[in-house]
Order: C-alpha cells, then sequence, then structure tokens
C-alpha cells in the first residue's frame, strides 16, 4: 500500500505575515488557495513544491484575528521539512538576518536540525537530510518535502496501532519518542501523559492526512476501520478523496489519496492564482475572506490601530471606498457582501467593534434591552474619532467621500457619533438604527443620510422615524425609505442603497 504523510493542515491568525514566511523565507509555493470545504467562511492555502505533491504540502485554515489554541496532548506538535544536508549552516544564517526565532542546530536520531517559529508560533524543523523532492522548487536549498511531524500522546499505544494501520511500523526510541517510519518519511509519537490537553486555535495544527494510492485504497482502508475511531465517510475534496479518524488522545487523522491533485482545476504553470470556492457559495461570500499579497506584490502598510479592520479591494476597482459598522454579534466581515452588492468596484474598509455582550461583537455595552451605556457609547465614540484620520491615513482614504454603512447595533452607534462628532462623516446609510442616545447633544450636521427602515421591524420600532426627525432637526440632509421586512435586511434594501449612491456620484 502507498504510506507515508499526504499533507499537514493548521490555523493561522494573520494570512499575510503566513505567506511571507511558507512563501517568502521558506520559498514554498502557493499551489491552492480555496474557500474551506467544511467552512466556506474560511481561507485555505496549501503551500508544497513544485505542483503540491503530496508528501509535500502543508495548508492553513485562515482564521484571521483568531483566538490562539494551546498546544498540548491529541494534536500535532511540529512538523518537519527535510532540506540538502549541506544547507544548515545557510538556513540559520537566513533566519538570523529575517528574525524568525531559530534554535540549533541539533542533533535528533542522528540528524541536523534546525528547529524555527513561524508567526503564530507553530515549530517549523528543518533536517538536513537528502530526500528529493517529486518537483524541486527552484531553491537548491528549498525544503525538498515532509520530513516527520511529532504527534502529541498520553496513548502511544493507540497512537501506534492507528499508524500501523496507515502502513507505518515501529523505528528506533529516543527517549520519550517512538519514530514510526513509512517508505518515504516519519511520524515521531511522544509521549507526553501528564501535559494539558490541547484546544483549537491559531497556532496549532488541525490534524495530519496521511497517503492512499487512491480512492479504492481510501475506501478499503476505511471499510476495514472499528467503528469507534469516528467519522469514516468520504469526502470528495476536489483535490483528493479522503476520510477522517481520530485515535484514542484524540488526534485527528485524515486519510487522503494521491489524487486527481491540484492541477486538475488550474494548470501547473498557474498553481494557486485563482481562488477556489466550494459549489454553491455565493460569489458575494468572497469579499468576506482576507487578502494578501504575495512576495514582491504591493501591499497596504500594517498597522495596529484602535479597531479591527478586513479590507477587500476588488478587481477591478473604482474610486469609492465604502466602510461598514456590523450589527451585534457581527464582525468586520458580516457587511461586507451587502457593501459588495451596493458598489461591485468599491473599496471596503470592515470595521469591528471593541464591546462585547455574553460573546457577541458590539459597538457599545447596553444595561437592558432598551436601556444603553451612555458613558460607553461617548467613550467609544471618542475612540473611533481618534481612530478615523488613522484609519484613512494609512488606507488612504478621503474621509468626505467615504461611505459609512452601519446596521443595527452598528447603525445606532454611527448615528450617535454623528452627533457627538459632527464633520467626520459626510455620508451614512443607516442599516434599522434607533436613537440611543438619552440626551442628544445639539450639533450642527452636515451629513448626507439615508435610512433604510423595515416597516415589520419589531426590535427598532417607531424609534427609527424618530431618529430621523432628530438627524433632519440638527441639519443633516435625510432620506427614509420603508421597505417590507422585520429587522433583517433583503435585496430590497441593496437596490434602495444602489439607489442613494448613485444619485450622489
Amino acid at each position: 500500500m502507498t504510506t507515508g504523510i499526504h499533507h499537514v493542515t493548521a490555523l493561522t491568525r494573520d494570512v499575510q505575515a503566513n505567506v511571507d514566511f511558507y512563501l517568502g523565507f521558506l520559498g514554498l509555493r502557493l499551489v491552492k488557495r480555496t474557500a474551506g470545504f467544511e467552512d466556506a467562511r474560511q481561507l485555505h492555502l496549501f503551500y508544497g513544491d513544485a505542483v503540491g505533491a503530496p508528501g509535500s504540502v502543508i495548508s492553513f485554515l485562515v482564521w484571521e484575528d483568531g483566538a490562539p489554541g494551546r498546544v498540548g496532548i491529541g494534536q500535532v506538535g511540529e512538523i518537519a521539512f527535510a532540506v540538502p544536508p549541506g544547507s544548515i549552516g545557510e538556513w540559520l544564517t537566513r533566519a538570523l538576518t529575517a528574525r524568525v526565532p531559530v534554535e540549533g542546530p541539533v542533533r535528533e536520531f542522528g540528524e541536523t536540525v534546525l528547529r524555527l517559529k513561524d508567526p503564530d508560533g507553530i515549530i517549523v524543523k528543518l533536517v538536513g537530510r537528502d530526500m528529493p523532492a517529486t518537483a524541486p522548487l527552484p531553491d537548491p536549498a528549498a525544503p525538498t518535502r515532509l520530513h516527520s511531524v511529532t504527534l502529541l500522546t498520553d496513548q502511544p499505544d493507540s497512537g501506534r496501532a492507528m499508524l500501523e494501520r496507515f502502513g507505518y511500523r515501529p523505528g528506533p526510541r529516543s527517549g520519550a519518542i517512538l519514530r514510526m517510519v513509512s517508505d518515504s518519511d516519519v511520524i515521531d509519537l511522544r509521549d507526553v501523559a501528564g501535559y494539558a490537553p490541547g484546544i483549537a486555535g491559531t497556532g496549532t495544527f488541525d490534524h495530519v492526512a496521511l497517503r492512499a494510492r487512491d480512492a479504492d485504497q481510501v475506501r478499503a482502508v476505511g471499510a476495514a476501520l472499528p467503528p469507534d475511531l469516528g467519522e469514516t465517510n468520504l469526502h470528495d475534496r476536489k483535490y483528493f478523496v479522503s476520510l477522517y479518524v481520530r485515535d484514542a488522545a484524540g488526534i485527528l487523522y485524515e486519510y487522503a489519496s494521491d489524487g486527481p491533485g491540484f492541477a486538475v482545476d488550474e494548470p501547473p504553470a498557474h498553481l494557486g492564482e485563482t481562488l477556489f470556492t466550494p459549489p454553491g457559495m455565493s460569489d458575494d461570500l468572497r469579499v468576506t475572506l482576507p487578502q494578501f499579497a504575495l512576495p514582491g506584490e504591493e501591499r497596504w502598510p500594517r498597522r495596529q490601530l484602535l479597531f479591527g479592520q478586513r479590507l477587500h479591494t476588488p478587481d477591478p476597482v473604482d474610486d469609492q471606498v465604502l466602510i461598514t459598522l456590523h450589527g451585534s454579534g457581527g464582525d468586520e466581515t458580516s457587511l461586507l457582501p451587502f457593501a459588495h452588492a451596493v458598489a461591485p468596484r468599491a473599496r471596503l474598509v470592515g470595521l469591528r467593534g471593541r464591546a462585547t455582550e455574553e460573546g457577541s461583537l458590539r459597538w457599545f455595552r447596553r444595561f437592558g434591552f432598551q436601556d444603553f451605556d451612555q458613558d460607553d457609547i461617548a467613550a467609544e465614540a471618542e475612540a473611533f474619532a481618534v481612530f478615523l484620520p488613522d484609519l484613512a491615513q494609512l488606507y488612504d482614504i478621503d474621509l468626505s467621500k467615504a461611505v459609512f454603512i452601519g446596521q443595527s447595533n452598528g447603525a445606532n452607534f454611527l448615528a450617535a457619533f454623528l452627533r457627538l462628532h459632527p464633520g467626520l462623516v459626510s455620508r451614512a446609510i443607516l442599516l434599522r438604527a434607533q436613537e440611543v442616545l438619552r440626551d442628544p447633544p445639539a450639533a450642527a450636521i452636515t451629513t448626507e443620510v439615508l435610512m433604510l427602515d423595515g416597516r415589520l421591524d419589531l426590535l427598532t420600532g417607531p424609534a427609527g422615524p424618530a431618529l430621523a426627525t432628530d438627524l433632519a432637526a440638527d441639519g443633516a440632509r435625510v432620506e427614509v425609505v420603508t421597505v417590507e421586512a422585520g429587522h433583517n435586511l433583503i435585496p430590497e434594501d441593496e437596490a434602495a442603497a444602489r439607489a442613494w449612491l448613485a444619485a450622489r456620484d
């Protein structure tokens, strides 16, 4: 039977830093970019040799700004790539020059090893061993293929039995590590009894995939697995067919066929250039996936600002900029599909509120259903007033021409901000907004405002029209459109917003 590691999948919280490390520093090739098959809201990147051959690939699910996990029992702890034995000194120099955290060289199982950390803190080992690449990369010192992974287990006998099912056999021991050997690589089972269990999150691995010759071998091995190992249904991942099982320690294994491979929908010379999405996924959902620049491409500067952001630049792009503020329970991506539908060629900036309520993001706190924290509104508005000029400078935005779109809690915050800090927002679209200021200050507002109210909206109720009256009394040029909907958004909202913007071009 075909044996060995097919690929390894991990989680990253910073797609740009991830690309810079695995492409820019390690020199791997981006061979595929897709939306996740299990969750289309996740970007999934695959890096490998020149064709993404099985045994060379590491992939990442992107949880942009996601919470870090904890490495522990039941997880992959380390990954290792083989590099030419004579290149270890060069890689040490490269790491020091690039300020990549590095330890070593040390000797492990008779081989020379450098231990690096990627931007998420994942341990990536470079092992000086002659393991020829299926499709060599241009750099003669580049990684050739996966050398090994280290599995952290408190039940090594279970791990050994699992790997033997997939063609691995016991090899040498070193301390708490049993090295399992295939025809092409190794897997180190490390007994970590007494460690804390792993917790999924960024900076951790999701699973290790093992190789099968083809889909028939996946089916045959899957049929022979005992039912207590968990999910054994076949999944068509387009580039391979696979199934998933867990061992007693909780380590997740995927068993994946070698074919058809990553060239099934892109020619080999153009692998990784196109974003592919699962069948049935809306094109508008593409705008929620994080974008990145390849090494050498122009990119926006990186800087930590007071409020989190997600940028989307369409191709082609015009000079419009739409800035979105999500509703309760949303995030910086929630309104991007709406904004994209309203202005398909506009640059989009999705913003994230800083308040939370029972784990859900908001723009300000509240004490009760209609009892809003006035001090928190004022404090967050003050921070937002400081934030906007920094945002404009960082991303070259003319605030006098930008259009702000807020929904529900985001719209309420935006309406309050117009009165608390007049002059910073010139155009605003408020989706299902209401008055949240207990004593609105007198303000001279020149903002153009479109309010989109739902006639059946039981959450906002009569507060929407009252807000429109108050804004107009302060000088805002307010247009109100009422659609046949509740608090939810419908296509008529998009059409009304699109028409309102078109009238101002």
